[in-house]
């Protein structure tokens, strides 16, 4: 995950059945720690296994946000999808 890219917002969560896929190294799986970032009202989704250090971006879920004050409620909405041991 890049650094300085604004407001930044983590939370713990446990995969879907299927997985999450990602750009980098397609589907993972378990326990997983989402990220995303907010600057200027442009989001980045993040995710990676519990406690590793490798980030990998989430499949076609960064977006623009009309009102970045929105972040917080696009990332509680994005972990409880995602959220589902």
């Amino acid at each position: 995950m890049p650094e300085d890219t604004g407001a930044e917002l983590r939370s713990s969560i446990a995969a879907p059945p299927g997985g999450v896929m990602t750009d980098e190294v397609g589907v993972i799986t378990g326990d997983l720690e989402l990220a995303t970032t907010c600057a200027d009202g442009a989001v980045e989704v993040w995710i990676r296994y519990a406690g590793a250090d490798e980030w990998y971006r989430l499949s076609a879920a960064d977006c623009r946000l009309h009102d970045p004050r929105d972040h917080e409620a696009l990332h509680n909405a994005l972990a409880a999808v995602l959220n589902r041991p």
